[in-house]
């Protein structure tokens, strides 16, 4: 028997299975609408792989019926309630719309921002089916509701001194006088009272080892006085880690260039800078760029804990695959596969969305070994605390990644894989059975990243993925 159409047969995908390199492309293309040509499988001469919309020998049918071509928008599914063919009757069939889409075709988008639930000046960007909210430093929260304004312990001592280094010290009066970070407490009194720099260090800093991921909403800096002359620091940049290993200059939204904070004017008044959008690390270095006399400084750290507004039962909404928050451009993998070595049929990294839908509508590797992996750049540090995956068809074959492990990187070079807490080695997390359930697994503890990569394990047929992330940005 002929085959009408490819697009809906498993047997084709079977065959490619069994005999991966009998097909090839035809001399010349005889289908039409933009089908594909393919030689050397079953009896026939060629075959045609019709787009959507298309079948017949040479896909020179329109297909019909009320959900050929699917009329949903915005990935929803068209389900056919009589057997009658389409025509121009709406009874015929129903879109079943996606969370926040409505309208007899889904192609509504709910405005979840038209009821302001952003407050104290949080712009309101509307999601698919849901909303987030950019907070104006000091204010964090799913609403932009809470204060994220603490002293972390500069002044009051919270901060102890083995946490407190820098790149120098000054030692005045015949090297009887240290002027060592340990000082460097806002208001701090007395006549040796301040850290300073070697004279000689031409790439000062100090630095803060919070101990612990902290958010960091701003700095109070000050200068001090030493043998009657005003030193202070005019200008300065800021690095942070999370592991003190790779470090990250501080850069507001959008530009290319450091941030460079404007300092102190004189040896005793203080200057508060507040960081916007807040730093989510454990490590703060304090780069001076512009000093006079001395890079003399006194500082005063403000910020919360992460976990006050975001335990991890208060810190699961999705981070954007499905949403599409997350763009195209921050999705990427090892490879991709191609079904039959076509284009039109590539399963590309940023397909790997939560239900999406469609004919190629996950990532699917290239080869099915142990180094593939697909990842996400989340563009700042953010609170992970768990992930939701999914599998999907392929012209009708059932595949999924039934195990997987999860490493993560701050800087994209440098990466860890998540622990089991009892037995010390990589996590294995349970995948899908199927190609459509949702599997939920929690991160426990949750950890902190910038970049995210699920790595596949054991998988049914193919590596083929469909995800969502959970978390906060606190």
């Amino acid at each position: 028997m002929r085959l009408m159409s490819v697009r809906k047969s498993a047997f084709l995908t079977l065959l490619q299975w069994i005999c991966p390199l009998m097909s090839d492309y035809c001399e010349v293309n005889v289908c039409q609408n933009g089908g594909t040509c393919v030689t050397g499988v079953g009896e026939d001469p060629f075959i045609c792989i019709c787009v959507d919309g298309f079948g017949g020998n040479t896909c020179n049918l329109t297909e019909t019926g009320p959900c050929n071509p699917n009329p949903c928008e915005n990935d929803g599914s068209c389900e056919v309630i009589t057997p009658t063919r389409r025509g121009d009757v709406f009874g015929e069939y129903i879109c079943k719309c996606q969370l926040g889409f409505d309208g007899a075709h889904c192609q509504i988008n709910e405005n979840d921002c038209a009821s302001q639930p952003c407050k104290n000046g949080g712009v309101c960007r509307d999601l698919d089916g849901d909303f987030t909210c950019q907070c104006p430093s000091p204010y964090v929260g799913k609403q932009c509701k809470l204060r994220c304004t603490s002293l972390l312990g500069m002044e009051g001592g919270g901060i102890v001194e083995s946490q407190i280094s820098a790149s120098s010290v000054h030692y005045g009066i015949m090297g009887l006088q240290r002027w060592g970070p340990e000082l460097a407490r806002l208001n701090n009194h007395g006549i040796v009272n301040a850290w300073t720099s070697a004279a000689h260090d031409r790439n000062p800093w100090i630095e803060i080892d919070l101990q612990k991921t902290m958010r960091l909403t701003g700095i109070i800096t000050q200068g001090a006085s030493r043998m009657g002359s005003a030193e202070f620091i005019k200008a300065f940049k800021v690095s942070t880690s999370v592991d003190g290993e790779a470090y990250i200059t501080y850069r507001v939204d959008g530009q290319r260039k450091d941030k460079v904070f404007v300092g102190n004017i004189d040896n005793d008044s203080t200057k508060t800078n507040l960081f916007d959008p807040p730093i989510v690390a454990q490590y703060i270095r304090i780069i001076p760029v512009v000093c006079r006399k001395a890079c003399t400084l006194r500082m005063e750290l403000l910020g919360c804990e992460l976990n006050v507004y975001s335990n991890a039962a208060g810190c699961s909404e999705p981070m954007g695959m499905k949403s599409r928050l997350i763009s195209d451009g921050q999705v990427s993998a090892s490879s991709s596969y191609r079904t039959w070595g076509i284009d039109t049929f590539t399963w590309y990294p940023q397909f790997a969305r939560l239900d999406k839908q469609g004919k190629t509508n996950a990532w699917s590797a290239a080869t099915n070994n142990r180094s593939e992996w697909i990842q996400v750049d989340l563009e700042k540090t953010k609170r992970l605390t768990g992930i939701i995956t999914q599998g999907a068809k392929d012209f009708g074959v059932v595949q999924f990644v039934s195990m997987f492990k999860v490493s993560y990187s701050n800087d994209g070079e440098t990466w860890s894989v998540l622990k089991d807490e009892k037995t010390g080695s990589d996590k294995i997390f349970p995948g899908n059975t199927d190609n459509n359930t949702h599997k939920r697994n929690l991160f426990e503890p949750p950890f902190y990243a910038r970049y995210v990569r699920v790595l596949p394990w054991e998988w049914h047929e193919r590596i083929t993925l469909r995800m969502e992330l959970l978390g906060c940005d606190d």
